[in-house]
């Protein structure tokens, strides 16, 4: 991987990292209990635990991809940085800057 292309990537991933930060701050207040109340019937106080439990689901697996791609920030001067684990190949750079976390090439991970 080029220097030029090791910019390019961290200046994505660095957005990418500011992006899901700010979602994350905005996803947190869409899960907090359901407060029992009278006024909403038992049909909306389903779907708002139903909602609930969806943004649930979003957050955690933005908090994954936020780990995954702190680390790929912090291994992307790594010698063995893009390589893939399993071939020993390179893995190109588009599929770099489509999922930066990635550590398997498209070859390996269909295969």
């Amino acid at each position: 991987m080029t220097e030029e292309e090791k910019k390019e990537l961290r200046d994505f991933i660095q957005s990418e990292i500011g992006r899901l930060k700010e979602s994350i701050g905005l996803a947190k207040n869409t899960v907090q209990p359901v407060a029992p109340d009278n006024a909403i019937g038992r049909l909306t106080r389903m779907e708002a635990i139903n909602s609930k439990s969806i943004n649930e689901a979003t957050l955690n697996s933005a908090k994954i991809k936020l780990g995954r791609l702190e680390k790929a920030l912090r291994d992307l001067e790594e010698p063995d940085f893009g390589i893939c684990v399993r071939c020993e190949e390179p893995i190109p750079f588009g599929r770099l800057m489509i999922l930066p976390e990635s550590t398997v090439c498209v070859k390996c991970i269909e295969g």
